[in-house]
């Protein structure tokens, strides 16, 4: 597979990774990292898990945008939404995984069009193609 790169964005992590800060080394984002209480942690901060669900959500729905107008599939409306659930766990091979939930919002389209806007959305999305083969992703057209 050949990409050709359009931008790039750069961030760095200090102190113990999910215990820590985590920004963009431009300075336009810096976050207190800390695990969830779920795994042990003070749950006084942000995650990845959290980082990525944000990144997945906002990116799934403007591919979905975009395959709506390029493809003349529809109208994606002004107040969808995605909401993505990201959860994390051992695998039984050993080490983490994770598992996604995408739920899909169109008030106003009909079903059958929302879910091929949905199904489209996957083919443009980066994060969609990052994922593919390599952990669970499950998508509900509410």
């Amino acid at each position: 597979m050949s990409i050709e790169t359009k931008y790039w964005t750069e961030a760095k992590a200090t102190g113990g990774g999910r215990e820590g800060r985590a920004g963009l080394t431009n300075g336009m984002l810096t976050v207190t990292m800390a695990p969830p209480t779920e795994l042990g942690g003070s749950g006084k901060g942000h995650n990845p898990e959290e980082l990525f669900a944000t990144g997945y959500a906002a990116c799934y729905l403007g591919a979905m945008r975009f395959a709506a107008q390029n493809e003349k599939l529809g109208t994606v409306p002004d107040d969808a939404t995605v909401t993505a659930h990201v959860g994390i766990g051992g695998r039984s091979e050993g080490g983490f995984g994770l598992k996604v939930k995408l739920v899909v919002s169109m008030p106003g389209v009909e079903r059958d069009v929302a879910e091929k806007i949905a199904e489209r959305g996957h083919f443009i999305c980066p994060y969609s193609h990052a994922t593919k083969g390599n952990i669970e992703v499950e998508t509900e057209v509410a």
